[in-house]
């Protein structure tokens, strides 16, 4: 038994999941999401949308699962079958759809139901999890993006795609994520395994990028580490994780919505979109100041020696949500302090409406582009907690134990 199937073993005993398989390339992963799901205890009964039975057979899928894989809402030869996606929708305890197809999201979203799976998904009384794979120009169209929304509004989760080589030859994201990595969401959707199970957390990292004119932008050092640790941390203890990054070179956690933003505007917008998550972490290093007009050509090299951009002031994102927070929720800021650290970040927690601030100093062994760094975390209930030299792994884990309470 591979070490995988081991780990998970029992992990989902007496779990009743209805995998849903529509019609694309990834359905090949299908087969292993059920031999997983099996493995690890749970009962599984397989629909298929007509045109997934194109990329891998019913048959197939009927024999891992141990069960007959239902595909039109109204089965041949099967007295009473048309009620069936009724009874299912309430003997699930998940319904996962893996690959969902934009095809199949878009019925979803606008309530169709014209095979077994959208009608037993229309009826279903239990969580649905959502795992889109298409190819990337699909994926980030507007209409594919506008069904994910509606579909979150309805309470479904949605398990981001990754990034990687598509069945075009392009590479892009559109992945459907390799079924351990599926088959561990799931473990964790339904143990609620935890701390943070059930809560949203929304986290920011990496710098932004002010553009001068179309080749030239202002930025900072930034590398996104710190804040892309906090969310591999926060996906650990069981949290929705949703992660506004600006352009960096660190892979998002498998799992973790990841939100791509450039500018400063771009970040402020996202976020105060998912401004109502239980646990904010303003990871990111957000310019200060943006240019006020930025060319639309080049800039030329003229015959001055000088050459000066007028700038203007960003939107302050973290006063922002703290002018606007809701009641239960906690807010963590960062500052990054090259003198007078411990004054200025207190001030900075005060203005800013803030829990709890976390203070770093650019260092050659903290700060921005190492794998460790040395904080300070003051609450604003007076507190202060100084950590010594750690990997950014383990500054996460702490940032959370000590602003949550987390033992």
């Amino acid at each position: 038994m591979s070490s995988f199937r081991q780990q998970i073993e029992g992990k989902l005993r007496s779990r009743r999941i209805i995998v849903g398989v529509t019609g694309g390339i990834a359905a090949y992963k299908s087969a292993l999401i059920v031999r997983h799901l099996r493995a690890a205890g749970s009962e599984v009964q397989v629909m298929m949308t007509p045109d997934a039975a194109r990329f891998i057979s019913p048959l197939t899928l009927g024999t891992l699962s141990g069960r007959d894989v239902p595909i039109e809402v109204f089965p041949e030869d099967e007295e009473g079958g048309w009620t069936r996606h009724v009874h299912l929708g309430r003997w699930a305890d998940l319904i996962v759809v893996a690959p969902a197809t934009a095809q199949t999201m878009a019925k979803l979203a606008a309530g169709n139901c014209d095979s077994m799976l959208t009608a037993t998904i229309l009826s279903a009384t239990c969580p649905v999890l959502i795992c889109p794979a298409m190819d990337h120009d699909m994926y980030v169209h507007p209409a594919t993006q506008r069904n994910l929304s509606t579909l979150r509004e309805y309470g479904y989760e949605v398990l981001p795609p990754e990034q990687g080589e598509l069945a075009s030859g392009l590479i892009g994201e559109g992945r459907l994520p390799e079924p351990e990595a599926v088959v561990d969401h799931i473990i964790k959707r339904l143990n609620n395994s935890g701390p943070l199970s059930g809560k949203t957390v929304l986290i920011t990292a990496g710098p932004t990028q002010e553009p001068i004119d179309p080749v030239r932008y202002i930025s900072n050092h930034s590398t996104g580490r710190m804040g892309y640790a906090l969310a591999e941390e926060a996906q650990r203890l069981g949290a929705s994780v949703t992660l506004v990054s600006g352009p960096v070179a660190v892979e998002p956690p498998r799992g973790v919505e990841v939100v791509n933003v450039i500018t400063a505007a771009d970040m402020a917008a996202a976020v105060e979109a998912r401004a109502g998550a239980d646990v904010i972490v303003m990871a990111a290093a957000v310019a200060d100041y943006t240019p006020e007009n930025p060319a639309d050509k080049k800039i030329k090299k003229s015959g001055s020696e000088e050459q000066s951009v007028r700038m203007t002031r960003t939107v302050d994102i973290l006063q922002t949500i703290g002018q606007n927070r809701r009641e239960g929720q906690t807010i963590i800021g960062f500052a990054l302090e090259t003198h007078d650290a411990i004054r200025n970040a207190r001030a900075k927690l005060e203005a800013k409406g803030s829990d709890f601030i976390v203070l770093n100093s650019p260092t050659s062994e903290s700060g921005f582009a190492t794998e460790t760094n040395r904080v300070t975390i003051l609450g604003r209930d007076g507190t202060e907690r100084e950590l010594p030299l750690m990997t950014k792994a383990d500054v996460a884990a702490e940032i959370f134990r000590v602003a949550l309470s987390l033992d």
